[in-house]
């Protein structure tokens, strides 16, 4: 099952899942499609948006095990 941590770049988790941008959307993350933002890690876009990152991480990790079941 692929996971993702706060070190995994914005632009590798799109490429397990692309519906990850929904997620990321959802939480406030509306520049997921910025090429910049996919040499970004995860910690680093919640540092910029103000945004717990251990709890998006969470959430990222529900919705690909669910997404692999």
């Amino acid at each position: 099952m692929a996971k993702v941590t706060k070190d995994t770049l914005i632009g590798e988790a799109l490429m397990m899942n692309y519906d990850i941008a929904n997620i990321l959307s959802a939480a406030g993350m509306h520049c997921v499609g910025c090429p910049a933002s996919q040499g970004e890690s995860i910690e680093e876009a919640c540092m910029v948006h103000g945004m717990e990152c251990d709890k998006l991480v969470e959430d990222i990790n529900a919705f690909l095990e669910k997404a692999d079941a």
